[in-house]
């Protein structure tokens, strides 16, 4: 089986957009086991990695079989709402003058942009709803209000790093080549810097992923022509000038009308800040935490579907929380299902949860959970704690 997930077939029509991502890497195997299998679920046989791989694809496919209307409803509500708080909230920042304007249209727009970027972009950005044949919420039409183009990110992120997760030296997720996030990742002085550098990575957060998304280091070591680094930074470009524009231009401009550009500025500034925030939060929160477990290549040598998903349910981590919260992360709050089955509707993922979890629980494997300022803490002393030198345990 050549790809982790089968969303381009689900999806695929001669009315459906088309220039889709690029293949994903990496062979699953039909059969057998991986060199060494995790620690974490070293206890476990092959037929015991088929069975439940054959579970969880069951699971995967009822909810394939039960998507329609209420879903294509659910995904449209959301862009209506998020719509509607971005208009509001640039509307109140034309006369931000106004204190309580401004602090009006700084959160609904902050607001507007958390929903746009976990619950939409994303999710559409991953094909969870390109079984809806709407060309206009696609995962191949979708350009996403964040600075880095959203073909780019879906390489790194879908191509690459569900592929590949937490596996040291293949998914570069794991740290974004700027972190040293595991023990096994060796220690150099510039890692003492860890925590600042996160610091200053949360509110520039698009910024760090665009730069990413580059593959600077592909580059550097030859694996990436010239010619597509080139191509990447056109791209790039073009999407800087157009966020820009937006935010920094065309929103205070008009405001200058009334006397509140410079205010107007300054909320869309916090409001970006904002979002980046947050997103860093729930992102790290989910993959980062302690009790989520790292990989070696030979751990993913001749892995099946089956270890896939058992390296995707070790290998993250929830947050815990109201639907409220779910909403504005995206339901990557339930990051273990949406690393199981990035293409289902995310707006799916709550139904999911109890049975992966009690999968988890009946095969022995660790379930990570837990509110939100837990993981937070959790994964801020990890960064702390793995600035020092030295091999640290394992949670």
């Amino acid at each position: 089986m050549s790809v982790v997930s089968e969303s381009k077939k689900d999806s695929a029509s001669s009315t459906a957009p088309t220039g889709a991502a690029k293949t994903r890497p990496g062979a699953l195997a039909e059969s057998g086991s991986p060199l060494v299998r995790p620690p974490a679920a070293a206890h476990l046989t092959d037929e015991q990695v088929a069975e439940l791989g054959r579970e969880l694809d069951a699971i995967r496919d009822d909810i394939l079989a039960k998507r329609g209307a209420s879903d294509a409803a659910y995904i449209r509500r959301v862009i209506k709402i998020q719509r509607g708080l971005e208009i509001s909230g640039r509307a109140a920042l034309l006369v931000s003058k106004n204190k309580a304007a401004w602090v009006t249209g700084t959160t609904l727009l902050s607001l507007a942009k958390i929903l746009e970027n976990m619950e939409i972009g994303h999710n559409v950005l991953h094909g969870q709803w390109d079984w809806m044949r709407d060309p206009d919420i696609h995962s191949t039409t979708w350009e996403w209000d964040f600075v880095t183009p959203s073909r780019s990110w879906q390489h790194t992120h879908n191509d690459l790093h569900h592929r590949w997760t937490n596996v040291v030296g293949k998914d570069n997720d794991v740290g974004y080549n700027l972190l040293r996030m595991d023990e096994s990742q060796p220690w150099v002085p510039m890692n003492l810097g860890n925590p600042l550098y996160n610091a200053i990575l949360a509110p520039l957060f698009e910024w760090g992923i665009a730069i990413y998304d580059l593959e600077l280091n592909d580059f550097k070591e030859g694996k990436k022509s010239k010619e597509a680094l080139l191509k990447d930074l056109k791209a790039l470009g073009k999407k800087v000038v157009t966020q820009f524009t937006k935010d920094y231009a065309a929103t205070p401009a008009v405001a200058m009308l009334t006397g509140s550009g410079k205010q107007a500025l300054y909320g869309t500034l916090t409001a970006n800040a904002v979002r980046n925030v947050w997103a860093h939060a729930v992102i790290f929160c989910g993959h980062f935490p302690e009790g989520t477990d790292t990989f070696s290549e030979e751990m993913v040598e001749g892995e099946t579907r089956g270890d896939w998903y058992v390296r995707q349910m070790i290998g993250s981590a929830n947050i815990s929380g109201s639907k409220f919260m779910h909403l504005m992360t995206g339901n990557l709050s339930h990051q273990i299902e949406h690393h199981l089955f990035p293409d289902l509707p995310s707006n799916r993922y709550a139904e999911v949860a109890p049975l992966v979890r009690e999968i988890c629980e009946r095969y022995g494997l660790k379930y990570t959970t837990g509110p939100l300022l837990k993981q937070v803490g959790s994964t801020w002393g990890k960064i702390f704690r793995l600035a020092l030198p030295g091999k640290a345990a394992r949670a």
